[in-house]
């Protein structure tokens, strides 16, 4: 897979592993669909990362 799904990928597990409770295919399961809908801590990460990169593009010309 490319960079973009393995980070998805990377996110999601990384949220799934954070719920607490039931098993992890369970936990995994509802993370996913909270990513369908577009909730979840998986996208609230994305969103933060391109918030991020929104605001470090003003930069990227600099050769420091």
């Amino acid at each position: 897979p490319d960079r973009a799904q393995t980070m998805a990928m990377r996110w999601i597990i990384k949220a799934a592993r954070k719920r607490t409770g039931k098993s992890m295919a369970e936990r995994l399961a509802s993370e996913m669909l909270e990513a369908s809908r577009e909730q979840g801590a998986a996208v609230k990460k994305r969103e933060e990362t391109h918030k991020m990169a929104e605001a470090n593009r003003a930069f990227a010309h600099y050769r420091w």
